[in-house]
């Protein structure tokens, strides 16, 4: 490498103690690490809970609670990194605190001189996606892994960003265990506030409603008039780039705002009437009905929507977001009832006969305030999280030198 080259190895953003520490030394994994792997462990030996008798934690190759699998009364490793090798999750890099079990579907990377910290882990897992082979199952195997070639800063700054970054991944889990925790609250309270299975009248009810008497099982059509979706020629370009939004199920269910003010594609007004949808008005539950079957989305603007949907209009007594959460209770009923093999979907006429448990439209509108108060937080915990997440990437671009510069 040249000596122009050189100088990227410096990263933008530096603590006051390490501005004159000089360069980043490129080094192979393997003149760092010691690299192996894990060992095959039945997950029937794997505790669900840490005990006395199984106090160590297990990863493996999933991304649910970071990798971790359960615990075991055994370790292998401590204080190193794991990466995943094989299936939809290689070249996922994490460090490992503590003494840990690791699973064969991990690479581990040892080092007893400092270099197993979470400033290398996240070194290594700017990067490691890009060496990771997609024929076949994905994998990253320990050959390609200790030959990539990273940028280190001397231990001292190793640890100086580790404990940087150490402290923002602590409160990014702070607000995910607040998000976690309103998601199951919300949950529960769906649970008690409205009927279960054979049941007519909820455990939950506000005092004003606990003398009112039964609720009415209805079929969907009772509540709502049921409007299917369509789509104009695409080969016609007049009926595209219009004022009007349309819907598609590949635009509903992300994150967690159950509402949708824009979409990706606009039709215009001879499009709209040159299909089968028509124009939603603003609060209009739009469900899914083709795989996925039961994505619940209500519109804040005027709306069409595609064939893998259908719109809900509220008929005068009902209330738009009760029953929307109606729905969101029953969505594995909804997927049920959906007809076919390989490609499921749920037909209109099954749509309108879906049940629905109501009260009067007072109890409906008392219980969709308490819901969507939840809904309210539940968003604003999920921007935040997202918000902490991106500042994590910036200062992480920042803090480290750019792979397409070092490598230049």
């Amino acid at each position: 490498m040249n000596k122009k080259n050189k100088t990227f190895l410096v990263p933008k953003f530096r603590f006051p103690e390490f501005l004159n520490a000089g360069e980043w030394e490129e080094k192979a994994v393997s003149e760092v690490f010691k690299v192996t792997r894990g060992e095959v462990l039945s997950m029937t030996l794997v505790e669900d809970v840490q005990t006395i008798e199984s106090p160590y934690p297990v990863f493996s190759s999933q991304t649910k609670n970071g990798g971790l699998a359960g615990y075991y009364s055994n370790y292998l490793y401590e204080d190193a990194i794991t990466w995943t090798t094989d299936g939809a999750n290689a070249g996922d890099v994490n460090y490992r605190e503590g003494k840990f079990y690791c699973t064969n579907v991990c690479g581990v990377l040892i080092n007893e001189s400092g270099y197993a910290n979470l400033c290398v882990a996240e070194l290594i897992n700017s990067v490691a996606k890009k060496y990771v082979s997609y024929v076949g199952n994905p994998k990253l195997m320990n050959g390609v892994m200790s030959n990539i070639v990273i940028p280190f800063p001397a231990v001292p700054e190793q640890q100086k960003i580790a404990n940087c970054l150490s402290s923002l991944d602590d409160l990014i889990a702070a607000e995910n265990k607040k998000l976690e925790a309103l998601k199951a609250h919300k949950k529960g309270l769906l649970q008690k506030l409205y009927p279960q299975k054979g049941q007519n009248i909820p455990e939950w009810r506000f005092p004003r409603f606990r003398d009112a008497g039964e609720w009415e099982k209805k079929p969907l059509s009772s509540l709502c008039r049921v409007t299917q979706g369509g789509t104009p020629s695409t080969s016609v370009p007049e009926f595209w780039g219009g004022n009007i939004q349309w819907v598609t199920p590949a635009e509903m269910g992300k994150g967690y705002n159950k509402y949708i003010t824009n979409t990706v594609r606009t039709l215009t007004d001879e499009g709209l009437s040159n299909c089968s949808s028509e124009l939603l008005p603003v609060d209009s539950v739009i469900v899914s009905t083709r795989a996925p079957i039961g994505l619940l989305s209500i519109n804040k603007k005027p709306m069409a929507i595609n064939q893998g949907c259908h719109g809900l209009i509220p008929l005068l007594g009902y209330n738009t977001d009760f029953i929307f959460f109606s729905l969101e209770i029953k969505k594995s009923k909804l997927n049920d009832i959906g007809a076919g093999n390989t490609f499921k979907e749920l037909s209109g006429s099954s749509l309108k006969a879906f049940p629905i448990t109501v009260p009067e439209l007072p109890e409906q509108q008392r219980i969709a305030d308490c819901l969507s108060s939840i809904d309210d937080l539940i968003v604003v915990e999920n921007e935040k999280l997202k918000a902490l997440k991106a500042y994590k990437k910036g200062l992480l671009q920042g803090l480290f030198p750019t792979i397409e510069e070092v490598t230049e």
